[in-house]
């Protein structure tokens, strides 16, 4: 199994930056052969992928936060950071820390529901909060 734990979410006003981490342990941890994502979720809307780090180290990201947000990852440690700048009020979610096979990670920003179709492990939560 792999469990993850995020931190790192919180309040901030829009302009503002957060840095969000997420800890990997389990099968996959240690090995690179696992796609790392963060995904973002608001009340009544589907989860949907935010970036995500494939098994080569390359990140892929979803079109609203190119630009402003940069995925990474500490392979040594399977720590999963977003870096997140610029911060919107339409930001505002709770952010997923998430795992998968090794997928393609353009198929988990781009596959809507991608979740229905391979098997995901997720973390907790994070909130964001942007006012």
């Amino acid at each position: 199994h792999v469990q993850l734990v995020e931190s790192g979410g919180g309040s901030v006003q829009a302009g503002g930056s957060l840095t969000l981490s997420c800890v990997a342990s389990g099968i996959y941890a240690g090995r690179g052969a696992y796609c790392m994502a963060w995904f973002r979720q608001v009340p009544g809307k589907e989860r949907e992928g935010v970036a995500a780090i494939g098994s080569d180290g390359r990140p892929v990201y979803a079109e609203f936060p190119r630009g402003r947000f940069t995925a990474s990852q500490d392979n040594a440690k399977d720590t999963l950071y977003l870096q997140m700048n610029s911060l919107k009020p339409e930001d505002t979610a709770m952010y997923y820390c998430a795992a998968t096979g090794d997928v393609p990670p353009e198929d988990i920003i781009a596959v809507p529901k991608v979740w229905e179709t391979i098997d995901v492990y997720w973390g907790q939560g994070t909130q964001v909060t942007v006012s």
